[in-house]
C-alpha cells in the first residue's frame, strides 16, 4: 500500500483539451444487471495507476531519488558526535597496588565552511531527484497511452468477432437463396461453391476472433492486474472526432517545452555537469570548522588524574597537492559522461519532434478516414450482393475511430499533456449501454 500511496504522490493533474464535441452524456440508468455492466477507460484508468507495475517501480524509484537528495543534503550540514569510556584499571608497583575507575565524556561538532565536492555532490543528487519525478511522470503517461491501445485493441478484437459472425450469417442466407436457386436450374454451380468457400473461410476466421478476444483481454489483465471480462464501453455515436485545433508547430513547440521525457534529460544533463565541477572539485582545498567539549579524569597511560572540561574550537584547511592523477583522470571521465548525456539529451528532443509530427498527422488522416469509412459503409450498404465489401466498411470505420482516438493521446503524451482529465475527456466519447452504428445494423440481418 505504501508503493500505491508513493504513485499518488507524484499524480501531476493538469487540465488537458482533447479537440472533440461530444453530446451531453446520456443520462445514467437507474440499475444495470450483471450482463449489462461494461468497464469505460477512465475505471480501468484509475485501476491501472495502482496496479501497473511500471509505473509503481518508476514512483518508487522517484521517491528514492528524494531520499537520495535529502542523503547528499546531510552531508553539508552540522555534523555531531558524543563518544564515552569507561575504564577499570589495577595497577601493581613496587611498593604499592591500587586499583582506580576513570570516566571520559566527549561532545563534538563539524561544519563544512567550504567544500566544493561535498557542494556539488548536493547538486548533482538534487538534480537526480527531479530527473526521477519526471521520468515518473513521463512512464505514467506512456502507460496510459499503452493502456488506451489496448482498450481499443481489445474493443477492436470484440468488433472483429461479432463482424464475422454477422458475415457468416449473411453469407448463409446468400447461400440457401443461391442453393434453392440452383435446386432449380435458377443458379450456376460456381456461385454455390465461391459462397461454401466463404462460409468456410468465415468459420475458420471465427475461431481466430474468438482466439484474439481472449489475448487481447489477458493484455488487458496484464497491467490491470485483474481479468477483465466485463463488456467495454464502446465509441458514442452522437461524438464528432475533430482534427486538433492548432498547427503541428504549436503542438512540437509545447512538446519540446513540456515533455517529461525530455525534461527528466535536461535533468540528466544537469547532474552531469555537477558531477563533472565535483570531480574538477577534488582540486580545490576545503575549510571546516570543528568544536569539541570533554571532561575526563583519564591521565597520563591510563592513570588516575584530577577531572577536567576541556573546550576546543579549530579551523581546519585541507589543501589537496597530488593523488597521483586519479583526480585529473576522473575529471575527464565525468567530462565524457556529460558529453554522453548530451547526445541522448539531443536523441530524445529529435524523438519527441519525430512523435509528436507523427502522432498528429495520423490523427488528422484517421479524421479523414473516419469520413472516408462512413461513406463506404453507406455505399456497400446499398449493394445487396456486395457483403464482403459491406463489413471491410465496417471494420475500416471502427478501426478509424479508434486509431484517431490512441493518437490523440499519443499526440499528449509526447506534448507532456496527458493527465487524468485527458483520459476523462476521451472517457466522454464512450457510451457503457450502447453499440456503434456499424454493429447496430448487424443485429438487424
Amino acid at each position: 500500500m505504501t508503493v500505491r500511496r508513493i504513485a499518488f504522490l507524484y499524480l501531476v493533474v493538469a487540465i488537458t483539451p482533447l479537440y472533440a464535441q461530444p453530446a451531453e452524456s446520456p443520462p445514467p440508468m437507474a440499475s444495470v444487471t450483471a450482463t449489462e455492466y461494461a468497464a469505460d477507460l477512465m475505471q480501468l484508468y484509475r485501476e491501472s495507476r495502482l496496479e501497473d507495475p511500471r509505473v509503481l517501480a518508476a514512483y518508487a524509484r522517484a521517491q528514492a531519488g528524494k531520499d537520495r537528495e535529502r542523503e547528499a543534503l546531510g552531508g553539508l550540514l552540522p555534523q555531531i558526535t558524543a563518544s564515552s569510556s569507561f575504564n577499570r584499571t589495577n595497577r601493581d608497583v613496587q611498593t604499592y597496588t591500587e586499583s582506580f575507575n576513570n570516566e571520559r565524556y566527549a561532545l563534538t561538532l563539524s561544519q563544512h565552511l567550504y567544500n566544493k565536492q561535498a557542494w556539488e555532490n548536493y547538486q548533482e543528487f538534487r538534480a537526480r531527484a527531479r530527473q526521477g519525478e519526471f521520468e515518473a511522470k513521463d512512464a505514467q503517461a506512456e502507460a496510459t497511452v499503452d493502456l488506451a491501445q489496448r482498450y481499443f485493441m481489445a474493443l477492436a478484437a470484440d468488433d472483429e468477432l461479432e463482424l464475422v459472425l454477422a458475415e457468416r450469417r449473411a453469407t448463409q442466407k446468400n447461400l440457401d437463396r443461391v442453393e434453392a436457386l440452383y435446386e432449380k436450374k435458377l443458379a450456376m454451380i460456381t456461385d454455390v461453391l465461391d459462397l461454401r468457400a466463404r462460409v468456410d473461410a468465415l468459420a475458420a476466421q471465427e475461431v481466430e476472433a474468438r482466439n484474439q478476444v481472449r489475448v487481447s483481454r489477458e493484455e488487458l489483465s496484464e497491467i490491470i492486474g485483474r481479468p477483465v471480462t466485463e463488456r467495454l464501453s464502446r465509441v458514442r455515436e452522437d461524438v464528432e472526432l475533430q482534427v486538433p485545433g492548432e498547427g503541428v508547430e504549436a503542438w512540437v513547440r509545447r512538446a519540446t517545452a513540456s515533455n517529461p521525457g525530455l525534461k527528466a534529460q535536461e535533468q540528466a544533463l544537469a547532474a552531469a555537469e555537477a558531477a563533472l565541477r565535483e570531480g574538477r572539485g577534488g582540486h580545490y582545498p576545503s575549510l571546516s570548522l570543528n568544536l569539541s567539549a570533554q571532561r575526563s579524569d583519564v591521565g597520563y597511560d591510563n592513570t588516575l588524574a584530577p577531572r577536567s572540561d576541556s573546550y576546543v574550537a579549530s579551523l581546519g584547511v585541507q589543501i589537496p597537492i597530488y593523488s597521483g592523477g586519479s583526480t585529473s583522470a576522473r575529471s575527464r571521465a565525468l567530462y565524457n559522461d556529460k558529453l554522453s548525456t548530451e547526445q541522448q539529451m539531443e536523441a530524445v528532443r529529435r524523438e519527441v519532434v519525430k512523435e509528436t509530427t507523427s502522432a498528429y498527422l495520423t490523427a488528422q488522416a484517421s479524421v479523414e478516414k473516419i469520413r472516408a469509412s462512413r461513406n463506404a459503409l453507406e455505399s456497400a450498404e446499398n449493394v445487396l450482393t456486395a457483403v464482403q465489401n459491406e463489413y471491410k466498411a465496417r471494420r475500416d470505420l471502427l478501426k478509424a475511430q479508434y486509431d484517431f482516438i490512441t493518437n490523440l493521446l499519443v499526440l499528449n503524451r509526447w506534448a507532456g499533456a496527458l493527465s487524468e482529465q485527458s483520459v476523462g475527456a476521451v472517457n466522454l466519447w464512450l457510451a457503457a449501454h450502447e453499440a456503434p452504428r456499424a454493429l447496430e445494423h448487424n443485429k438487424e440481418q
